[in-house]
């Protein structure tokens, strides 16, 4: 298995998505590029405009609800589609990061999945294997 990367799991209301990493910093990007690529080929989004997110949450389970729904706050508010999600700040209650993309244009991006929210249903935050690594599992309201 590679050190980062994300898999879409099957459920038969909404859609899972588990994302991994080194670190949880990495494993929280993960998920949020999992997140953005049910919503359109990330390929196709140019990273044009920024957006800051800050979150808190009182744990790890609910920073990583708390993270994503901060993220479709600017789907739902301005159509942006991210491309890239970049962490700054980290900590098991808070983070900062960026997410770069563009506004949603029917006609040059190919849309998927209208993601609604990210919810607490069988929500996993935990470590991979002694040695290290993280992975997180996280069910998306679609």
């Amino acid at each position: 298995m590679p050190m980062a990367g994300f898999r879409v799991l099957g459920h038969t209301a909404d859609v899972g998505l588990a994302a991994w990493g080194p670190d949880l910093r990495s494993a929280f990007a993960q998920a949020a590029l999992g997140m953005f690529s049910l919503m359109a080929d990330r390929r196709a989004i140019r990273p044009l405009v920024s957006r800051r997110i800050r979150v808190e949450a009182t744990d790890r389970e609910a920073l990583l609800v708390a993270w994503l729904t901060g993220l479709l706050y600017y789907v739902d508010s301005e159509r942006l589609l991210f491309r890239t999600a970049t962490i700054q700040d980290f900590s098991e209650t808070s983070l900062t990061a960026h997410a770069r993309g563009e506004p949603a244009q029917e006609g040059r991006h190919r849309l998927r999945a209208v993601v609604k929210a990210a919810t607490y249903h069988q929500l996993k935050v935990q470590r991979r294997s002694p040695q290290g690594g993280w992975r997180v599992q996280v069910y998306l309201d679609v």
